[in-house]
């Protein structure tokens, strides 16, 4: 690892101050030029004395402004400290987990997934609009029915079709026939640009599509395409679980990735994190935000450099291998609830580096279900999946306890 390390409480609260001291201060520096100032000090109370050995909540009232890309130029020099740590937690995210070269990336954190998602689908429609003089009715989003919904947002705030790609029922893989069928078709209908989404821990399911299916039909089909790894629930679960995996930007045909923090990682919400390789951000440069120092590259324009901070505290708390062990714990759970569901002959779907499990819903009585507050795939009565999802606060004796009611239903 070349940037994630463990760091005592005493080094991250250092790290945090410098950050804070080189932001601007705007209880004691005469900054006259901003729409902004530090939280209300009627309502937010600025000293109270747990502030001092709580790095975040000091952020989250020196209210700094993350404004703009901090991996491409100049940025607004008044909240240098709250983008420094911005971009140490790329650097981790990035280049240590998902293999990036230093230095060859841009990225920002986002207020969510979805915006990352969004972003990334904005960047590659401006390529092929700028590069390729396409038009809109030329370009299309390839992603599966599992992928999740702010890909249909996108497709309608873009206005690029989104082709939707089946899956199997029992497994959630890709139906490369019907893909196949699916590109053949839209190229015929004029479709010549495709910006393909590959999924890294679906939100109902938790599978993890493989690239390689898009990539090769793709190919085979001789037209022009991005792909772009929506990593927002997998990505701090599927790189530690699966060592071996290639789905990261070690794979050339990888352009972009989303990561979600205040999933797996528990950081507040919303922090996404949109990551993609040198030479594309710059398509949804918006020009006119001349008075911005730098450039703004994102979707959002202002943010919260608070939720950089909390991102960077849970990081440099655990240190990689710290959550290696917490993720290895979560699948050691996951693998206790899959065993016992076994030994009760209950179907159910699990990508076998994940820590969700979806269960058919004919086996699960609906009482559990409302008890237990397991997620249906539908609220209606054609539902057919619930889930549940192996997070933080899901120990073993709240999963005895459910297989145990689980087993008087069966049995009764």
């Amino acid at each position: 690892m070349n940037f994630w390390k463990k760091l005592t409480h005493e080094e991250r609260k250092a790290r945090i101050d410098k950050a804070l001291h080189d932001n601007v201060n705007f209880s004691k520096d005469a900054s006259l030029g901003y729409p902004a100032s530090k939280l209300d000090s009627r309502v937010f109370y600025d000293d109270a004395p747990f502030l001092k050995d709580a790095p975040t909540l000091q952020t989250y009232v020196a209210n700094p402004n993350n404004i703009g890309c901090h991996t491409f130029g100049t940025s607004e020099k008044a909240f240098y400290g709250t983008q420094e740590i911005e971009r140490e937690v790329l650097n981790v995210i990035a280049v240590d987990i998902f293999k990036a070269k230093e230095n060859e990336f841009d990225g920002y954190i986002a207020p969510g997934g979805t915006e990352a998602n969004i972003q990334a689908i904005w960047v590659f429609r401006n390529e092929f609009l700028h590069n390729f003089d396409a038009k809109l009715d030329e370009i299309a989003i390839l992603a599966s029915e599992d992928t999740h919904y702010s890909i249909p947002k996108a497709s309608n705030l873009l206005q690029i079709d989104w082709l939707k790609i089946p899956v199997g029922f029992e497994n959630r893989e890709i139906d490369v026939n019907a893909l196949d069928n699916i590109i053949s078709e839209a190229k015929n209908n004029g479709k010549k640009y495709f910006i393909a989404v590959s999924n890294m821990g679906t939100t109902m399911f938790g599978s993890v599509d493989n690239p390689d299916d898009y990539t090769s039909i793709l190919e085979k089909h001789n037209v022009t395409y991005r792909l772009h790894i929506d990593g927002a629930y997998g990505g701090f679960v599927y790189p530690f679980s699966n060592q071996k995996s290639n789905i990261n930007f070690s794979n050339p045909k990888i352009s972009s990735i989303t990561i979600d923090a205040h999933k797996m990682l528990q950081a507040p919400y919303g922090t996404g994190v949109f990551v993609c390789r040198k030479g594309l951000i710059e398509n949804v440069l918006t020009k006119e935000a001349e008075y911005v120092e730098g450039m703004d590259l994102t979707l959002c324009g202002s943010r919260s450099g608070a939720n950089a901070v909390a991102v960077w505290m849970i990081l440099f708390t655990y240190g990689a291998y710290g959550w290696f062990e917490k993720v290895s714990i979560l699948q050691m759970r996951t693998q206790f609830l899959c065993n016992e569901l076994d030994h009760l002959n209950i179907k159910y779907f699990r990508e076998p580096f994940m820590n969700i499990v979806t269960i058919h819903s004919e086996s699960i009585p609906e009482k559990i279900a409302e008890k237990y507050d397991l997620v249906p795939q539908q609220h209606n009565e054609n539902n057919k999946w619930y889930k549940i999802v192996l997070m933080d606060h899901v120990e073993v004796e709240h999963l005895t306890k459910f297989i145990d009611e689980l087993k008087a239903s069966v049995n009764g």
